[in-house]
């Protein structure tokens, strides 16, 4: 399966990400039944995998770690908090001081 680029069905979504949050980028993604937002901030990385009819499964969330932040799930700059149907991912980003 692949992460297909939905964000323009989701534009309301979007708008409000955009305007309620730090984001400077927002972008949903269809992964079969799961819906995949993905927001970067200047000081962050934000995933949140969403699946209605089901948990979200461990191979789901390893595809889309390995796919958006292009590491794997083992890395410890990424957390994790899972919930029913629901997966955020986190990842600090490292700011350079001049």
């Amino acid at each position: 399966m692949k992460l297909v680029d939905v964000t323009n069905s989701y534009r309301e979504l979007v708008s409000k990400q955009l305007e309620n949050t730090d984001a400077s980028f927002v972008k949903v993604y269809s992964f079969g039944k799961t819906l995949v937002v993905h927001s970067e901030a200047p000081t962050h990385t934000e995933v949140v995998i969403i699946n209605k009819l089901r948990e979200v499964k461990d191979f789901e969330i390893n595809h889309v770690v390995s796919s958006i932040f292009d590491t794997n799930i083992a890395n410890p700059k990424i957390s994790v908090l899972k919930t029913k149907g629901v997966v955020e991912l986190s990842m600090l980003h490292t700011v350079k001081k001049a």
